[in-house]
């Protein structure tokens, strides 16, 4: 899966980050969540707050800004879309310096999200990875029509549509929601991506839904 170019890049990447002066040595706040079901447990327990009106809107205070200056501890990785509904530190109902979060449209992978990815879980030794779906993508409606209508992608967006288009091609014949079908097949390969990644063995990776309309967070099979 690896190339001589992917390496070199993550290879450059991780030594630049782990060069800078926010390492997990330094001094800073108390670790959060060591473990990855303990980490999920977090993150779904802010969802739940989040997603009955009862955010915290934890870790903002001007102390916790001077403490995470020196140093950072994220327990989890976000990977997830650019979608302005789905902002990862409120879905989750969590502050400064509790989540790393990786957004593209539609979690679509490249050498710069890997080796981001790399980063929290090689020096930052985040124990978790959440892939983040969600319902009414741009990314895939826009994948959909390419492959209704075949009408040429403009620019860098064609790199959308070539990633999330295996998944919408797999699920084209099950019956129900097209777009709901890929978007949760894709969400779910890209899941299995990162866990196939000999450079993130000592993470658990798991996929999971958001819900535009409950605000909820699903995981998936």
């Amino acid at each position: 899966m690896a190339s001589n170019r992917r390496a070199f890049l993550t290879a450059t990447a991780v030594g630049a980050l782990a060069a800078a002066p926010t390492t997990a040595t330094a001094v800073g706040p108390p670790p959060h969540p060591a473990t990855a079901p303990a980490a999920l447990a977090e993150l779904l327990d802010g969802n739940r707050r989040y997603a009955t009106d009862h955010s915290r809107h934890p870790d903002e205070s001007r102390r916790l800004r001077h403490q995470l200056a020196v140093a950072q501890h994220p327990f989890a990785v976000i990977v997830g879309c650019i979608d302005s509904r789905v902002p990862p530190e409120l879905v989750f109902d969590q502050g400064l310096g509790d989540l790393l979060c990786i957004r593209t449209a539609g979690e679509v992978l490249d050498e710069a999200v890997l080796a981001s990815i790399q980063y929290g879980v090689e020096e930052l030794r985040i124990p978790l990875v959440l892939v983040l779906g969600h319902e009414r993508c741009g990314a895939v409606s826009a994948t959909l029509a390419h492959l209704e209508t075949g009408a040429p992608v403009p620019g860098h967006l064609a790199l959308l549509v070539d990633e999330i288009s295996p998944a919408a091609r797999r699920t084209r014949a099950l019956p129900g929601d097209w777009a709901e079908h890929t978007m949760r097949a894709h969400t779910a390969w890209v899941r299995d991506a990162i866990r196939a990644d000999p450079a993130f063995t000592s993470a658990h990776v798991v996929a999971a839904r958001f819900d535009l309309d409950t605000g909820l967070v699903s995981l998936l099979p």
